[in-house]
């Protein structure tokens, strides 16, 4: 799946529990820009979990919404395939960039061997303190009293400074790392005005170059990087330049979107449920379990998709080789047969972990660790400043049917 702008120009939502089931398209990118979605899964998820919609911006596709299909289908990738390879915009046949979350094995399993050490255990504990450091270092610049963007103040540059370290790159040079991947996942919509696709491609491109002279020189000084990895690994000698930039994607990615909207959407939850807030206050060794509570209800990247390998059956429904097959995460975390009033946020929940937002199987996300310890080190430290980070405004959303976050979060601190 990708984005899709869709202005004014297009039809209203329809209602989503009177209108005919085939009416509704649950990749229309307004369902997450307006916080809409919610009853239209719900609705799939109690009429039509495996659901068939043949017209949309991306061609026909199945939603799946129900979490014990969505692990069906993420765990059988003999039948539900990671590949073709991901596009990037609407339609941009030519512009094919792989990556390994986007291939089978066996050679998913040796790309993704190959990076994995820049986020194993060892590595974490290594990295802890400068997270901390970096956290505190951010937290004590922020000001008292007066309002100002938690997205792009505190979310943004921790997510920031942490990929600058995972690739080594110069400090000064952070900020391109986000902004690359926001061109590579959100609509061409970059610093609120509308990007054209050969404007995207471009920096795109120029991502590209960058890495490339930094795998130069990682060729001849190897550190612990990612780059490091891969210009080390047998696994990616053959590597065209495109699969090096789609891999380079998917790292980017990874390491930007789901902390940085983790951070952002736990702010906004507890102010949503101030009784939770104070739960956490009265209790701070419930942060562990409340960030893993936090991944599952913002579910920070909504969907994967799968193509089917043969005709095959699920939930009763006859799939075809070929299709399309969508699992819908946000859904799945917020289905009603495994969550207890699963809209809410309630940080002790018991089984906050049964989510799916790093996704299930062989492609579940490698640095799930290393986001849930960035979130647990943030919250610790918060706690220690400040009574509330109170939310002020409603937050701008991303327009987007990918990525489900924040582009703006109006906030006000207030210490203890």
């Amino acid at each position: 799946m990708a984005e899709a702008v869709l202005n004014d120009a297009q039809p209203p939502l329809p209602d989503p529990e009177t209108c005919a089931l085939e009416d509704i398209d649950v990749s229309d990118p307004r369902l997450l820009e307006r916080d809409s979605w919610q009853p239209y899964f719900a609705r799939l998820r109690r009429e039509d979990p495996v659901h068939y919609r043949a017209e949309s911006p991306f061609g026909a596709f199945w939603s799946v919404t129900r979490l014990d299909d969505i692990k069906a289908v993420d765990t059988n990738h003999q039948v539900y395939s990671s590949e073709p390879v991901i596009v990037i915009g609407d339609a941009a046949e030519d512009f094919h960039i792989p990556m390994f979350i986007a291939m089978d094995p066996p050679r998913h399993d040796e790309q993704r061997k190959a990076v994995q050490p820049a986020v194993a255990p060892r590595q974490l504990a290594n990295l802890e303190p400068l997270i901390r450091e970096r956290i505190a270092d951010i937290l004590d610049s922020l000001p008292v009293g007066e309002e100002f963007d938690w997205v792009s103040t505190v979310s943004v540059e921790l997510t920031t400074r942490m990929l600058a370290t995972l690739f080594d790159v110069p400090f000064e040079d952070r900020h391109k790392l986000p902004f690359w991947s926001d061109c590579a996942t959100s609509s061409p919509q970059v610093g609120g005005s509308v990007m054209p696709e050969e404007e995207r491609r471009g920096h795109l491109l120029e991502c590209l170059e960058y890495f490339t002279a930094l795998w130069q020189r990682r060729e001849k000084e190897p550190g612990q990087d990612f780059v490091s990895m891969m210009a080390h690994s047998a696994a990616f000698r053959s590597m065209s330049p495109m699969e090096y930039l789609g891999n380079l994607v998917l790292l980017i990615v990874g390491g930007n979107d789901t902390t940085r909207n983790s951070i952002s959407g736990g702010v906004y939850a507890l102010n949503k449920w101030p009784d939770q807030y104070q739960k956490l206050r009265d209790d701070p060794a419930v942060i562990p379990n409340m960030v893993a509570e936090i991944i599952r209800w913002q579910t920070p990247l909504a969907h994967m998709r799968r193509t089917a390998l043969c005709d095959t059956e699920l939930a009763g429904k006859q799939i075809r080789k070929g299709d399309r097959v969508v699992m819908w995460y946000v859904s799945g975390n917020r289905d009603e047969a495994h969550f207890d009033d699963a809209d809410r946020l309630i940080i002790d929940r018991p089984n906050a972990r049964s989510h799916v937002s790093f996704g299930y199987g062989i492609h579940r996300c490698m640095g799930n660790r290393l986001a849930e310890m960035q979130l647990r080190i943030a919250w610790e430290e918060i706690l220690k400043r400040f009574h509330t980070v109170e939310v002020v405004s409603e937050p701008t959303r991303a327009n987007s049917n990918f990525v489900k976050g924040y582009t703006r979060l109006p906030v006000v601190l207030h210490r203890h």
